[in-house]
């Protein structure tokens, strides 16, 4: 199976994310959660391949979670989403496991979707990329 968790409390944001996840990687799963007890909650019966992390959330917040994830799960990729960029963050998030920092507003969609590729490339998971088209070979 190809899963992704996307934790974000803003609806707005988790539903665009969302979208341009399921346009570009269809073949993969995608579930959501808007607080950190929620994710831990959705975890116990999923084992997501990549779980997007907001830092900002109601109880827990995202960097709590993350180190939480990763102690039950090493394998997972987590990958912190924040407005901010600032470079305490950015020690905190590696320091809690996050594998990698996206900053709302300045990471594209491409660089997104070419992270998200890249992951489930290294976890042998090329068919999760496959969305339905091939282009046919020229003689």
């Amino acid at each position: 199976m190809c899963f992704v968790l996307l934790v974000e409390d803003s609806p707005t944001f988790r539903k665009s994310m969302r979208e341009m996840l399921a346009l570009r990687f269809p073949r993969i799963e995608i579930e959501e959660a808007s607080d950190g007890e929620q994710a831990l909650q959705k975890l116990e019966n999923t084992n997501p391949d990549l779980i997007f992390m907001d830092i900002r959330l109601p109880g827990k917040n995202g960097l709590e979670v993350t180190k939480i994830i990763k102690e039950a799960n090493s394998d997972v990729e987590v990958v912190i989403l924040t407005s901010y960029d600032i470079p305490e963050y950015r020690a905190a998030a590696l320091r809690s496991g996050a594998s990698h920092f996206f900053t709302k507003g300045n990471a594209g969609s491409d660089e997104i979707a070419d992270f998200v590729r890249s992951v489930f490339h290294q976890r042998g998971k090329d068919r999760c990329l496959w969305d339905g088209f091939q282009i046919p070979e020229v003689m």
